[in-house]
């Protein structure tokens, strides 16, 4: 399996920190934020990677991530996302080529964890699997896509993006694995009210289907896209060095 890190945007939640460059490339502790989802794919065993980035400060990615020989992949290549604003679908959809029909996994490029997803890379056969992750307060839920359970509580039959009012306790981790139906799959979709091709549709339709699967994501995970998820990002690591 190959693996896809998607660090496109403007990063404009962390504005002014973003004027200097990508979000992916500001510092979580001692590493750039990049080098963490990098790392889960190395752990899980995936050595081929594509990163996607987008925006005005695109060509940073190259100085510090070079060939991706130092994080351990065999080989690394860049894409680059035309349209900034397009959304998480869009910026997977420029993967095709790379994914050459097989299965990819995806991690956006703001996702810091320490969970170890190789027995899922390693089982997985067809359809899209998504990391969830458990939250018992229901406010912290409005800032992620969530997933709507049928009766029985094991398979999900929607993802909403951002909802006012969760129908559940998860929230949609960063965190995917996709079979080779993905990219025609992205040509399905439609733009939402944001303008934006929304992985929560795309996850929906493999829902539709009776092909999206769900794991809990075990350990620490931190979507650092905030001031304040970054600075928890950094006082976690930070601690877990100690």
């Amino acid at each position: 399996m190959k693996g896809a890190v998607l660090a496109g945007g403007f990063g404009t939640r962390l504005y002014p920190l973003t004027f200097a460059t990508n979000k992916h490339l500001l510092p979580v502790y001692s590493k750039p934020m990049c080098f963490y989802p990098v790392e889960t794919l190395v752990k899980a065993g995936i050595k081929e990677v594509i990163l996607v980035s987008s925006g005005p400060h695109a060509g940073h990615f190259i100085q510090v991530l070079k060939n991706g020989q130092d994080l351990g992949l065999d080989h690394l290549e860049y894409a680059y996302q035309e349209n900034p604003k397009g959304g998480i679908a869009d910026a997977l959809s420029v993967c095709e080529d790379f994914a050459e029909g097989g299965p990819l996994a995806v991690i956006l490029g703001d996702n810091t964890t320490d969970a170890d997803i190789s027995s899922a890379v390693a089982s997985f056969k067809d359809g899209a699997l998504v990391f969830l992750k458990k939250y018992e307060d229901k406010k912290m839920l409005k800032r992620f896509g969530v997933p709507v359970f049928d009766e029985s509580n094991k398979r999900i039959v929607e993802v909403e993006e951002k909802p006012e009012n969760p129908k559940s306790n998860y929230a949609q981790t960063g965190l995917y694995l996709y079979d080779r139906s993905v990219f025609q799959r992205i040509k399905k979709l439609i733009p939402s009210a944001r303008g934006e091709l929304e992985i929560s549709s795309l996850n929906s339709l493999y829902a539709q289907d009776k092909k999206l699967y769900w794991a809990e994501l075990k350990g620490y995970w931190q979507d650092a896209g905030t001031f304040r998820a970054l600075f928890e990002a950094n006082k976690y690591w930070a601690g877990k060095s100690e």
